[in-house]
């Protein structure tokens, strides 16, 4: 082996770096750090402690592998959230992450003052509290003294981008969250941050747009000192994390990609702009020149997380639990797993909610409805996916932590009546960053490197006969229709930010 790219993943949770074969694509080591743990509503991070897990991973990572030298980097990261900077590069306040939902209002005034058709029709989506404009307009709101500081929008890929390569940079796919690009034309629409303050020349804030397969440029000296890697190492573009899996797994078009970690997401790939005047789906570019419509909850794993402690078990008795019930059940209890408020549907403020309880109630039925609830969700956004005429008759693969899981995977092949794939390939989104480190390297298509390097979907769960979707599904659209809409005044996610 004469050289590896790395692919970074900072996600939520922690960073991730993928070492692979420059030319052939072998994964040679995966090592990871934690990131500093955070409890919506109040969802932040400082992002040096990014940089130091960064650093911590890679240099794990090399030591693991051959020895051999860096050729390329590129990140991905998780998306949507804001790193204010200052004019001297400085970060100015902890990052507000995707989901910190404090800024729920200012995502409903937004939509309100254009409504959901032009915010649809401007950018691909209808910006919930996730996006990063309404964490600009909730700094401006609650923290002017910050505001006011404020000289460069970047998201949590850029900013290590930024750390890499000195430059304020961003791609398609993860500026597709912002609230202020169009997918369809490709460009910034700053005159959406006018909404936030109009007196601001905005278009000066926003960093560079590159082009799915431009380099971001070389690293520098202090990055490379710091990483102790080879000064003039190419770094990519990067990604959204979502986008940068699905480079890594291969996506093809009409495959449906159902993602179970902190948050749930289904996506698949479209060569066609996505336009949902409901919001339920972002219509997102990928990271290849094409589309990547996504529906995104904010309640997946953690879901089970918590009934496994309401339970008293851990995660493979939970599982062996919700596998115990009977498969025809059509009267089982069913859970809006709204527990931290929700995303899609768009209700922040929501609670979870467990219906159809009885006296003889048992723990393998609570335990089910716990693994339904998740993935009911997701199948009713692969749902809203299809009526919009978005290709989903391909293969469906689970991914995440949540893939692990025997429970997860059987019940969502209940609930979509489709055989349920897993990939051969870890950590699938620096995975997929670590194919556009190499295309970039190698200057040739990131879609016909992905397609090269694309590891092995198998079958490991196929529905079960009798296990009732259509009726669960339909008693779950009733439950989750109140449940978003009944009010929760003792809520407080709008509080004044805890800086941490």
């Amino acid at each position: 082996m004469t050289a590896v790219v790395a692919g970074i993943d900072s996600s939520t949770q922690s960073c991730t770096v993928v070492l692979r074969d420059l030319d052939t694509g072998e994964t040679v080591a995966v090592q990871s750090s934690r990131h500093p743990r955070t409890t919506p509503p109040v969802s932040e991070q400082d992002p040096a402690s990014w940089w130091t897990a960064l650093g911590e991973a890679l240099a794990q990572a090399r030591q693991a592998g051959t020895g051999a030298p860096l050729a390329a980097i590129s990140v991905d990261a998780q998306a949507h959230g804001l790193v204010p900077v200052d004019a001297a590069g400085a970060v100015i306040r902890p990052a507000k992450l995707w989901n910190d939902t404090t800024s729920a209002p200012e995502a409903r005034e937004l939509v309100g003052r254009l409504g959901r058709h032009e915010w649809v029709r401007r950018t691909g989506s209808v910006p919930p509290a996730a996006f990063t404009i309404s964490k600009v307009l909730w700094l401006a709101r609650h923290e002017r003294e910050h505001f006011d500081q404020l000289r460069h929008l970047l998201l949590p890929h850029d900013w290590l981008t930024y750390q890499l390569t000195g430059e304020y940079v961003t791609d398609p796919s993860d500026a597709s969250g912002t609230g202020y690009y169009n997918p369809a034309t490709g460009v910034w629409d700053p005159s959406l941050l006018g909404l936030v303050d109009p007196d601001i020349d905005w278009a000066a804030r926003l960093p560079r747009l590159l082009h799915h397969d431009e380099p971001a440029g070389p690293l520098t000296g202090a990055a490379a000192a710091a990483l102790d890697v080879d000064t003039g190492t190419t770094v990519g573009p990067g990604a959204a994390d979502n986008q940068a899996a699905a480079v890594g797994m291969g996506v093809r078009g009409g495959d449906i990609v159902v993602s179970l970690g902190t948050s749930g997401v289904v996506y698949t790939r479209s060569e066609q702009a996505v336009h949902d005047p409901s919001g339920a789906v972002n219509g997102n570019a990928d990271a290849t020149g094409h589309y990547l419509p996504v529906v995104c909850t904010l309640n997946a794993a953690k879901v089970t997380d918590t009934f496994t402690r309401l339970l008293g078990v851990d995660h493979d008795q939970l599982a062996q639990l919700a596998l115990q019930a009977p498969v025809s059940d059509l009267d089982r209890p069913v859970l809006a797993a709204f527990l931290d408020g929700e995303r899609v549907p768009d209700r922040p403020d929501a609670r979870g909610t467990l219906t159809g309880l009885r006296s003889d109630t048992t723990r393998e039925q609570v335990a089910r409805a716990a693994y339904e609830g998740v993935c009911a969700g997701l199948v009713r956004g692969l749902a809203t996916l299809t009526e919009l005429g978005v290709p989903t008759g391909g293969r469906l693969v689970v991914t995440g932590g949540g893939a692990r899981s025997a429970a997860y995977r059987q019940l969502l092949a209940d609930l979509t009546g489709r055989p349920v794939h897993v990939v051969d390939q870890q950590e699938t989104a620096a995975a997929g960053a670590a194919v556009q480190a190499a295309a970039v390297h190698h200057h040739t298509s990131i879609d016909e490197l992905a397609t090269a390097w694309a590891p092995d979907w198998r079958v490991v769960a196929e529905p079960r006969p009798g296990a009732g979707p259509d009726e669960l599904m339909s008693r779950y659209q009733r439950l989750a229709d109140w449940s978003a809409l009944e009010p929760h005044p003792e809520s407080t996610p709008n509080s004044t930010s805890k800086e941490k």
